[in-house]
């Protein structure tokens, strides 16, 4: 199978395997689906978080307005008695005023909280350095088990305009916003690789040949954006440890530069060994000149 390592922009997003004979008309619409369902589970952890500490969504005609306003429109949220969590709730006050502020006990929290750390692992772009390839089947995962913690928590169910229950139930509304703008149709999904499109009538094995253990860096997104940006020379990862390495090997030089400077210095104060041939003069003389051997051995390495 060929390791597909699939970018966005220039940030890794996750692995994917496909057989060389794999068609692009089918692995470019993939890739969208994957991409997609991980930007979801994204959203639905963010909502659930905000669940977990506010409370079910108010309607629509009541979000954004203080308490006072409230009153003074006679407004009632009619899902508040029917959507209560598991256990009881605490108030919370969302001081955005999106939810009602009565949020889970702390136990039905942790439960929701606990779901949404395992459900991001296992779509997180942390999953390219630890080599784990994510499909259809991982995010359908962990949406399953966003779900369920859902279920657990508010057996009743949540309010139709509920954020969560919108995503979970497939009926979010992006339009207009910045989310939406992540989304990739995979009508307009396409693939690039070492600055070439991939195009759609030809099989992958035709770009990368018959190896099916090659690694390939491809690029995803949307039709009529252009080439992106080449992959760069070295990783950023790899540019720092040449930096560091190079900066040892001149802290290096300085101290075999002053070491050498110092022996110079020493070397003047030798006795000259045909006016004075004591025994420890020719001894001194013979220990400045391995330190200087040795000096010069150490560079030369």
């Amino acid at each position: 199978m060929v390791r597909l390592h699939v970018k966005r922009g220039g940030e890794s997003q996750f692995l994917l395997e496909a057989p060389g004979s794999a068609r692009l008309a089918e692995l470019a619409p993939l890739a969208a689906r994957i991409h997609n369902g991980r930007l979801k589970v994204q959203r639905l952890c963010s909502e659930m978080e905000e669940l977990a500490e506010h409370g079910i969504s108010l309607p629509y005609n009541m979000q954004g307005l203080t308490d006072e306003q409230i009153e003074e429109l006679k407004l009632k949220d009619e899902w508040a008695e029917k959507c209560v969590p598991s256990g009881g709730s605490i108030f919370r006050k969302d001081e955005m005023g999106r939810r009602n502020g009565f949020a889970p006990n702390e136990k039905m929290q942790q439960v929701i909280k606990k779901t949404i750390e395992e459900a991001k692992a296992l779509i997180s772009k942390k999953q390219v350095q630890a080599n784990v390839y994510v499909n259809m089947e991982t995010v359908k995962d962990a949406l399953e088990q966003l779900r369920g913690a859902v279920m657990i928590v508010y057996p009743m169910g949540l309010p139709p305009h509920d954020p969560v229950r919108m995503e979970l139930e497939d009926k979010e509304d992006l339009s207009g916003t910045h989310a939406g703008t992540e989304v990739i149709k995979e009508s307009e999904a396409q693939l690039w690789w070492a600055g070439k499109q991939l195009e759609e009538t030809k099989l992958l094995s035709d770009y990368v040949g018959k190896n099916e253990k090659t690694t390939i860096i491809v690029k995803i997104q949307k039709k009529g954006q252009g080439a992106p940006g080449r992959e760069p020379v070295i990783s950023h990862e790899e540019q720092k440890e040449m930096m560091l390495y190079y900066y040892r090997k001149q802290e290096e030089l300085k101290v075999h530069t002053k070491g050498a400077e110092r022996i110079s210095s020493s070397s003047k104060q030798v006795p000259n060994i045909r006016s004075q041939c004591s025994i420890q003069d020719c001894v001194g003389k013979s220990k400045h000149i391995q330190i200087a051997l040795h000096l010069c051995y150490l560079k030369l390495r």
